[in-house]
């Protein structure tokens, strides 16, 4: 019987990329730093201590200029090395089971106590617009409640996951784009690559590749299709930078264009950065400018611009200094994700836990930080990584 032949391509095994993977636990970690930050944010979220910081909001928004964008732009350099060795069915297996498996657990497993934090906190903290209301009374009397109604509609099913909305769009997106990418893998799309690359050769056009996301960011309605809800950047940014991460392993040339133009890329992103400080606390309180305003286009096209510059500076930096493998990096590496999956869960718990505790914000989130993270890498070394059931609910593979 013929198969498809779109399913059955010849594969090559890559080469790989430690800086990549070293990068992949940066970003992880920031995702971690950022979670606890905007326990004292001024924007509204789940669980709020019970004084906010307007110095941590800011620190919050600047993480925000490159966290996702970098997780989104790695992941798509992540399809090409898979779609390297493996075929598109097997690609498409791989990638539903480490994706679908998790997102289902959190949606079952890590998702109620959320929601049942975000319900039974104060709300004159900063509880979340879209919740379905307050509730009172234990966990376990939250369990049936919490399949009534989809969560951000006024529900509190969190069909998302919560935090775990990463992963069920870059499945989706992982599905849109495979065809695309299986025809730059046959080579028919190489004219294509060539032009590109080609132009990219040439000085300072790689800055020109963050227009199509400077559109997006300035023209996209924030209220409609532009929505920010899900870490800072519209869902057509996050579509159009997973490409972009898989051109620029797909031909040297690209990635030679990023590494000439380190240097500028960095100072323009370090010297752009103090005209968005007053934008990233807007992120969180909804202060900004109107939507179609002059103002409102300057300012999101200047913070993609921005953040595009970060991304090469850090893909850059990370390929000078982190190109290395050493024996911690399987290690994080394997732990990248159940900890993704976890962080959040206990931070919230934590900082439930000690929202009301009478002292400075420094110190509250020092606290919120250590006890969470030891919490975290306690509950994957002595739990997760050692119990096959787990490790295969959190994305990992069996022992």
């Amino acid at each position: 019987m013929n198969q498809n032949p779109l399913l059955d391509l010849p594969v090559n095994r890559p080469v790989r990329r430690y800086d990549f993977d070293w990068l992949k636990v940066v970003a992880t970690f920031t995702v971690f730093i950022f979670h606890c930050l905007r326990f004292f944010d001024l924007g509204a979220w789940h669980v709020k201590n019970n004084q906010l910081d307007p110095i941590f909001t800011t620190i919050a928004g600047l993480l925000l200029q490159w966290m996702m964008p970098l997780f989104f732009l790695l992941s798509g350099t992540s399809i090409y090395f898979a779609l390297k060795s493996r075929t598109a069915g097997q690609f498409l297996r791989e990638r539903s089971i480490r994706l679908l498996i998790p997102l289902l657990f959190g949606i079952l497993v890590l998702s109620p106590p959320q929601v049942y934090l975000e319900r039974v906190s104060n709300p004159n903290h900063g509880v979340s617009p879209w919740t379905g209301g307050q509730f009172s009374g234990s966990f376990w009397e939250f369990i049936p409640h919490y399949f009534q109604g989809w969560y951000l509609f006024g529900g509190n099913f969190a069909w998302m996951g919560i935090h775990l909305w990463y992963l069920l769009v870059l499945w989706l997106f992982s599905l849109l784009l495979l065809p695309l990418f299986l025809v730059i893998k046959q080579g028919k799309g190489q004219k294509s690559i060539d032009k590109l690359a080609n132009a990219l050769e040439q000085p300072m056009v790689i800055f020109l590749l963050c227009l199509p996301i400077v559109g997006l960011e300035s023209g996209l309605d924030p209220a409609t299709f532009g929505v920010r809800a899900a870490g800072g950047w519209n869902f057509f940014t996050y579509l159009m930078l997973l490409l972009f991460g898989y051109l620029i392993v797909a031909d040297r040339r690209i990635e030679q264009g990023i590494d000439r133009h380190f240097i500028p890329a960095l100072i323009i992103a370090v010297f752009t950065t103090p005209l968005l400080l007053a934008h990233f606390r807007d992120l969180f309180t909804g202060n900004g400018a109107a939507y179609g305003s002059l103002d409102y286009t300057l300012v999101n096209a200047l913070r993609a611009f921005n953040s595009w510059c970060w991304i090469l500076a850090f893909l850059e930096l990370g390929k000078k200094f982190l190109n290395f493998n050493h024996r911690a990096l399987g290690y994080l590496s394997e732990a990248s994700l159940p900890f993704y999956l976890l962080h959040q869960p206990i931070i919230l718990s934590i900082g439930f836990w000690i929202a009301g505790w009478q002292i400075g914000v420094l110190s509250k989130f020092i606290v919120l930080s250590l006890v969470s993270f030891v919490s975290i890498a306690l509950c994957y070394e002595l739990f997760v990584r050692r119990i096959n059931l787990l490790r295969f609910c959190l994305g990992l593979k069996l022992t």
